[in-house]
């Protein structure tokens, strides 16, 4: 379930929208296990927005609850950071990056081999919507290959709109070594109280490094 409040300000006579959104994850949409609030900001710029894909992708881990229990997550192109809190509030050991001087956690701009980036290992890589500038899908998928052959056993979780066909990613895969191991329709799994306030063709992606030996 979400819910928003709206707070309309005005500053040097422009409008400023911001919306607090409330996010709720349990198995009863009655009694939800525990809900995350957002504060969003509809005028600022695209990372403080809550996007469509970031609730597919969120609610995909609240699902899939068992293996986040004790991971070590990174979340890129963060923004809000629904996914990466949910699995926080799992129990995994989360890392937010973002290449946004706003987020005060880790900037991590894609494609870029800063030091920092070189102490991550995570087991379990989140993205919602970060398949959307082609400009920037190299140094993305080159920051995703270095993670996953970094950290053997790790897997890249990713929700997108599918703007233009999956060969898209079938390509970006190919060129970079990876495989798809799981698709699935973003509406397939979300409850219909989500469902009903979403709209897109977003589908959720799980890839993984192709091994040498198949290689």
């Amino acid at each position: 379930m979400e819910e928003k409040d709206w707070d309309d300000e005005e500053c040097d006579d422009t409008p400023t929208m911001t919306t607090v959104s409330r996010h709720c994850f349990g198995d009863d949409s009655e009694t939800p296990s525990f809900s995350i609030s957002i504060i969003e900001n509809m005028k600022e710029d695209y990372g403080l927005f809550v996007w469509p894909c970031s609730v597919v992708l969120a609610e995909y881990v609240w699902q899939q609850k068992h293996r986040f229990s004790g991971a070590t997550v990174v979340e890129l192109g963060a923004g809000t950071s629904l996914p990466g809190l949910v699995a926080a509030k799992l129990g995994a050991r989360v890392t937010l990056t973002d290449n946004s001087t706003r987020l005060e956690v880790l900037g991590l701009t894609w494609g870029v081999w800063d030091a920092p980036l070189f102490s991550l290992q995570p087991t379990l890589i989140l993205g919602a919507d970060v398949l959307y500038d082609s400009n920037a899908f190299d140094d993305l998928f080159a920051t995703v290959t270095f993670f996953l052959r970094n950290s053997p056993g790790s897997i890249f979780i990713t929700s997108y709109h599918n703007r233009s066909g999956h060969h898209l990613i079938e390509f970006l895969m190919g060129k970079w070594g990876l495989k798809c191991l799981k698709l699935l329709d973003g509406f397939s799994f979300l409850p219909s109280d989500k469902a009903s306030l979403l709209s897109g063709n977003i589908q959720l992606a799980e890839i993984a490094p192709i091994s040498k030996d198949n290689a």
